[in-house]
């Protein structure tokens, strides 16, 4: 649980750190970020995997690209869902879900590095 949390504090903080990095994305405060981060988090789990399968003919002929574009209707949808985080177009919805993964990767493998040393 502990860690659950600590990776929703860290998510949020990522996507802090993308809207101050990328202009595109605009994030109106630490609470807009977690509401976002946890929306971000809910579309991931839930919708993202209907979608993958639902484009799987579409996935396998772009060579895996798609997956970049429906990573971008999940960032674009969560800031069409949670008030005070902005993504301004669909280009900024994929440059902001690039870093936003980026950073999560990041985060996971800090995470494990900690569970590993319990």
């Amino acid at each position: 649980m502990l860690k659950l949390v600590l990776k929703w504090l860290l998510s949020a903080t990522a996507l802090m750190a993308v809207a101050y990095l990328y202009g595109g994305v605009m994030v109106s405060g630490f609470a807009a970020a977690l509401w976002a981060a946890l929306i971000i988090g809910l579309l991931n789990s839930l919708v993202r995997p209907v979608l993958l399968v639902l484009t799987l003919p579409i996935t396998v002929l772009s060579l895996g690209l798609f997956f970049f574009v429906i990573n971008a209707l999940m960032f674009y949808a969560a800031s069409a869902l949670s008030s005070g985080f902005e993504v301004r177009s669909f280009g900024a919805a994929l440059v902001g879900s690039l870093l936003y993964s980026a950073a999560g990767l990041l985060i996971d493998s800090a995470l494990e590095g900690l569970a590993l040393r319990r």
